[in-house]
């Protein structure tokens, strides 16, 4: 099973997120893919994947995160002792977020968020100092990266599997081109 955790303000609309669907529906594997939308509280996401995650054996479950979702993977990752595919994973979100605290909009839908300084302190809650087993995970990063930084992901993940793509940006535009490699890494049981 493949459970796609998407970023800040995105949604299951994403393009990461509609790419892994289609490749799956094409494949005969539709039924092995979930993409929830995700609250925009912290704990409140937490809570509702982590009573999604206890339905789902863990030996059977790989997190796919991109951005925040990466951030929300590692932790669930290390709770569950799951496999976890990081896309440009936000590695310290209580710092980088806190300049978005304010009203703002989805990117998909345009519905109007909020987003409290509450959910800046509880995003550190979630901070996962060291991962165990890197063998857990594979991290996808691009040194185009605009909004976040692509050696702090490589730093924060050792010895996990890498791929770091050379420019490329933050929604990682040719995503389509590791597919194959993503859905690879989820099967490796």
């Amino acid at each position: 099973m493949i459970l796609y955790l998407h970023g800040f303000r995105s949604s299951p609309s994403s393009f990461k997120a509609q790419l892994i669907a289609d490749f799956l529906q094409r494949t005969g594997r539709g039924t092995e893919y979930i993409c929830p939308q995700l609250p925009t509280s912290p704990k409140l996401a937490i809570k509702n994947l982590t009573t999604l995650c206890s339905t789902i054996n863990s030996a059977e479950l790989t997190l796919v995160g991109s951005s925040l979702g990466g951030y929300y993977a590692t932790y669930l990752a290390e709770h569950f002792s799951c496999r976890a595919v990081l896309l440009n994973p936000a590695v310290k979100p209580s710092r980088d977020l806190a300049s978005y605290v304010g009203v703002t909009t989805q990117y998909h839908t345009d519905e109007v968020i909020e987003f409290k300084q509450k959910y800046v302190h509880e995003l550190a809650l979630y901070e996962i100092e060291k991962i165990t087993k890197p063998e857990r995970y594979f991290l996808i990063a691009a040194t185009g990266d605009e909004v976040l930084n692509w050696e702090e992901m490589v730093t924060h993940y050792p010895g996990a599997q890498q791929h770091v793509i050379q420019g490329s940006n933050h929604g990682i535009s040719e995503f389509e081109q590791y597919i194959a490699q993503v859905v690879a890494f989820c099967d490796d049981v």
